[in-house]
């Protein structure tokens, strides 16, 4: 799909790409705000924007730091989830959104999500999680994957293999095999992300700051409901996402006592769900935003 580009100045002298798709029917449509992992430009999600526009919601979306025509801070180890969560409240400031039917994010998406929810309440109306790791490796006590990434590229001086590597172990080579057009429209897209960009969503991802799991009960206080999603395939994510789902139950049962939080498994999904999961992902998105 052909889809108009912005771009917005941030406060921090960033600027950051986005789209905000209308709805042919409603000029005055509720809006769902889709948020995209590390090294996806905001184009991946082009297959799900129509399948939202045709239900009645406006979608908008943006790019992460590097991604797209957004560009990245002038120190690249400044990017956290809290400046991440920042740009997206100058964004929706900027377009004079006062309130999103729902956040559906992905990866760091997802992340980006959880803190804004809990820092910004009563903008999000339904908060989507999807495929996010909980923490960052240091306050895991776990090995860290993303620096020895980020020396690789910068040490290639340039993203191919990056890219690569992160097909891989996303999809599998089963299923880009089995999908040739759609893997590469999507590594096509992949490769656009920029070494700088790469590295300094990498910094939000290593940084000492990064943990989820006390702002998971904050996050739900500040929704009215939410739904988390995982693919089967992602790794040890649908058994530690588990714990993030009920910090957020918590939270909203502080406000309502008898919420609860879907837990959404999909079959013979990756990383990036809302691709090789795609119908299924639909399927589940739309039956619960309604």
């Amino acid at each position: 799909m052909s889809t108009p580009i912005s771009t917005l100045s941030l406060p921090s002298s960033r600027i950051i790409s986005y789209a905000l798709t209308p709805t042919p029917t409603n000029a005055n449509a509720p809006i769902v705000l889709l948020s995209n992992s590390l090294c996806a430009p905001f184009a991946s999600w082009d297959h799900v924007v129509p399948k939202l526009t045709s239900r009645g919601f406006k979608v908008l979306r943006y790019d992460q730091p590097g991604h797209g025509a957004s560009t990245v801070p002038a120190d690249l180890s400044s990017t956290t989830f809290e400046t991440l969560a920042d740009d997206v409240r100058a964004l929706l400031d900027h377009l004079s959104i006062v309130r999103l039917h729902a956040w559906i994010g992905v990866s760091m998406g997802a992340a980006t999500g959880i803190v804004f929810a809990a820092k910004y309440h009563n903008i999000v109306q339904t908060l989507v999680v999807c495929d996010t790791i909980s923490c960052s490796p240091i306050n895991a006590r776990a090995t860290d994957v993303f620096g020895p990434r980020v020396a690789a590229a910068r040490e290639a001086g340039k993203i191919d293999a990056t890219v690569d590597s992160t097909l891989e172990r996303w999809f599998g080579s089963v299923w880009i095999d089995a999908n040739p057009d759609e893997a590469r429209r999507m590594r096509q897209l992949m490769v656009s992300t920029s070494i700088a960009g790469f590295e300094t969503c990498c910094a939000a991802l290593r940084s000492e700051t990064f943990d989820l799991r006390p702002r998971a009960d904050e996050a739900g206080q500040g929704v009215d409901n939410a739904l988390f999603i995982v693919g089967e395939k992602d790794a040890n994510l649908p058994d530690t996402m588990q714990q993030l789902r009920e910090g957020v139950e918590h939270g909203l049962r502080k406000k309502k006592a008898n919420a609860s939080v879907e837990f959404h498994v999909i079959k013979n999904a990756g990383h990036v769900c809302y691709v090789d999961g795609f119908d299924q992902f639909v399927d589940i998105i739309t039956q619960f935003l309604g």
